[in-house]
């Protein structure tokens, strides 16, 4: 879960009222967050199937489905 700083609330409200962006300046946006993401968890990307386990699980359980073994 982000828990949302000072810096992250000035950079949303900035990219919200700078309306579109070129596309070289959003991929330097995502390549500085894929960066960041990297530095806190190393092993990103992970096996996928491990990530939407829990998910998985919950949905089961709302639609009435019993657990996988």
């Amino acid at each position: 879960m982000i828990r949302p700083s000072p810096e992250l609330r000035r950079f949303e409200l900035e990219q919200a009222r700078a309306g579109d962006i070129p596309y070289t300046r959003a991929l330097e946006i995502f390549t500085a967050l894929w960066v960041e993401a990297r530095s806190l968890r190393p092993d990103l990307p992970g096996p996928w199937e491990e990530d939407i386990e829990p998910d998985l699980a919950v949905a089961r359980a709302l639609n009435d489905r019993p657990p996988l073994p």
